[in-house]
Protein backbone atom coordinates (compact mmCIF):
# COMPACT_ATOMS: atom_id res chain seq x y z
CA UNK A 1 0.00 0.00 0.00
CA UNK A 2 0.94 3.31 -0.79
CA UNK A 3 1.80 5.32 2.41
CA UNK A 4 1.40 8.65 0.25
CA UNK A 5 -1.84 7.98 -1.20
CA UNK A 6 -5.35 9.46 0.46
CA UNK A 7 -7.21 7.41 2.08
CA UNK A 8 -11.37 6.18 0.82
CA UNK A 9 -13.82 4.38 1.14
CA UNK A 10 -14.28 1.61 4.50
CA UNK A 11 -10.91 3.14 5.21
CA UNK A 12 -12.23 6.83 5.92
CA UNK A 13 -15.38 5.11 7.67
CA UNK A 14 -13.24 3.20 9.93
CA UNK A 15 -11.06 6.12 10.81
CA UNK A 16 -13.53 8.33 11.29
CA UNK A 17 -15.75 5.71 13.45
CA UNK A 18 -11.96 5.66 15.69
CA UNK A 19 -11.80 9.58 16.12
CA UNK A 20 -15.38 9.18 17.46
CA UNK A 21 -14.84 6.45 19.98
CA UNK A 22 -12.06 8.18 21.41
CA UNK A 23 -12.57 9.84 24.80
CA UNK A 24 -13.98 13.18 24.85
CA UNK A 25 -11.68 15.99 26.73
CA UNK A 26 -13.02 19.18 28.26
CA UNK A 27 -11.03 21.87 26.48
CA UNK A 28 -11.65 24.27 29.15
CA UNK A 29 -9.36 21.82 31.60
CA UNK A 30 -6.23 22.36 29.60
CA UNK A 31 -6.43 25.94 28.35
CA UNK A 32 -5.58 28.99 29.46
CA UNK A 33 -6.95 32.50 29.49
CA UNK A 34 -6.10 35.97 27.62
CA UNK A 35 -7.48 39.10 27.11
CA UNK A 36 -7.69 42.21 24.99
CA UNK A 37 -8.93 45.46 24.52
CA UNK A 38 -10.59 45.61 21.07
CA UNK A 39 -12.08 48.91 19.56
CA UNK A 40 -15.11 48.83 16.37
CA UNK A 41 -14.93 52.82 14.61
CA UNK A 42 -17.90 53.59 13.16
CA UNK A 43 -17.87 57.27 12.87
CA UNK A 44 -18.75 58.97 16.16
CA UNK A 45 -19.72 55.87 17.27
CA UNK A 46 -17.09 53.68 19.20
CA UNK A 47 -17.91 49.42 19.98
CA UNK A 48 -15.77 48.32 22.83
CA UNK A 49 -14.78 45.09 23.12
CA UNK A 50 -13.37 42.79 26.34
CA UNK A 51 -12.28 39.45 24.51
CA UNK A 52 -11.21 36.37 26.41
CA UNK A 53 -8.93 34.16 24.11
CA UNK A 54 -6.36 31.11 24.22
CA UNK A 55 -3.57 32.21 23.09
CA UNK A 56 -1.78 28.62 22.57
CA UNK A 57 -4.26 27.92 19.55
CA UNK A 58 -3.66 30.03 16.07
CA UNK A 59 -5.67 31.77 15.11
CA UNK A 60 -6.24 32.52 18.95
CA UNK A 61 -9.35 30.99 19.86
CA UNK A 62 -12.16 33.87 21.18
CA UNK A 63 -13.83 32.08 24.65
CA UNK A 64 -15.81 34.93 25.43
CA UNK A 65 -15.95 38.24 26.52
CA UNK A 66 -18.34 41.41 26.22
CA UNK A 67 -19.04 43.87 24.00
CA UNK A 68 -19.96 47.32 25.68
CA UNK A 69 -21.07 51.05 24.79
CA UNK A 70 -22.06 52.60 21.13
CA UNK A 71 -24.43 49.79 20.43
CA UNK A 72 -27.84 49.14 20.39
CA UNK A 73 -28.90 46.40 23.04
CA UNK A 74 -25.51 47.10 24.58
CA UNK A 75 -24.01 45.04 26.52
CA UNK A 76 -23.24 42.04 24.05
CA UNK A 77 -22.05 38.56 25.02
CA UNK A 78 -19.15 37.57 22.64
CA UNK A 79 -19.95 33.69 22.25
CA UNK A 80 -16.78 33.13 20.13
CA UNK A 81 -14.56 33.87 16.90
CA UNK A 82 -10.98 33.65 16.21
CA UNK A 83 -8.10 36.53 15.53
CA UNK A 84 -5.44 36.07 13.32
CA UNK A 85 -4.67 37.31 10.05
CA UNK A 86 -8.44 37.59 10.01
CA UNK A 87 -10.73 38.58 12.95
CA UNK A 88 -14.11 37.09 13.84
CA UNK A 89 -16.28 37.88 16.76
CA UNK A 90 -19.77 36.76 17.28
CA UNK A 91 -21.79 37.88 19.79
CA UNK A 92 -25.48 37.83 21.85
CA UNK A 93 -27.72 40.35 22.61
CA UNK A 94 -27.57 40.60 26.58
CA UNK A 95 -28.58 43.94 27.09
CA UNK A 96 -32.60 45.68 26.40
CA UNK A 97 -34.02 47.04 23.55
CA UNK A 98 -35.78 46.77 20.27
CA UNK A 99 -32.34 45.42 18.21
CA UNK A 100 -30.52 42.40 16.70
CA UNK A 101 -30.67 39.69 18.59
CA UNK A 102 -26.64 38.61 16.95
CA UNK A 103 -23.96 40.73 15.78
CA UNK A 104 -20.57 39.62 14.00
CA UNK A 105 -17.78 41.44 13.20
CA UNK A 106 -15.17 40.66 10.52
CA UNK A 107 -12.07 42.00 10.13
CA UNK A 108 -8.84 41.57 8.07
CA UNK A 109 -5.55 42.72 9.49
CA UNK A 110 -3.75 45.91 8.38
CA UNK A 111 -0.87 47.27 9.71
CA UNK A 112 -0.04 48.64 12.48
CA UNK A 113 -2.39 46.80 15.08
CA UNK A 114 -5.64 47.13 13.50
CA UNK A 115 -8.07 45.04 11.27
CA UNK A 116 -10.36 46.31 8.64
CA UNK A 117 -13.86 44.92 8.39
CA UNK A 118 -17.48 45.15 8.65
CA UNK A 119 -20.46 43.92 11.16
CA UNK A 120 -23.32 42.61 10.41
CA UNK A 121 -26.76 42.14 12.50
CA UNK A 122 -28.91 38.84 12.85
CA UNK A 123 -26.23 37.36 10.01
CA UNK A 124 -26.75 40.00 7.79
CA UNK A 125 -23.76 42.27 6.65
CA UNK A 126 -24.61 46.05 6.73
CA UNK A 127 -23.71 47.56 3.14
CA UNK A 128 -20.72 49.65 2.34
CA UNK A 129 -19.78 49.37 5.76
CA UNK A 130 -16.64 49.29 6.27
CA UNK A 131 -15.55 49.82 9.78
CA UNK A 132 -11.97 49.89 11.55
CA UNK A 133 -11.38 47.92 14.49
CA UNK A 134 -8.06 48.26 16.41
CA UNK A 135 -6.34 47.11 19.38
CA UNK A 136 -6.09 48.68 22.39
CA UNK A 137 -3.94 46.37 23.91
CA UNK A 138 -1.40 44.36 21.53
CA UNK A 139 -2.41 40.56 21.16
Amino acid sequence: MNPHARPHGPQVANDIEHVRALPRVEIAEARPDSAAKLEVHNGPVTFAMEVTYNPNACPYVVLGGQITGGICGAPWDITGGFIGDTLRLDARRAGQGPCATTLTVVGEFQSPSAYRGTYGLNGRRRRSSTRRCTTADAL
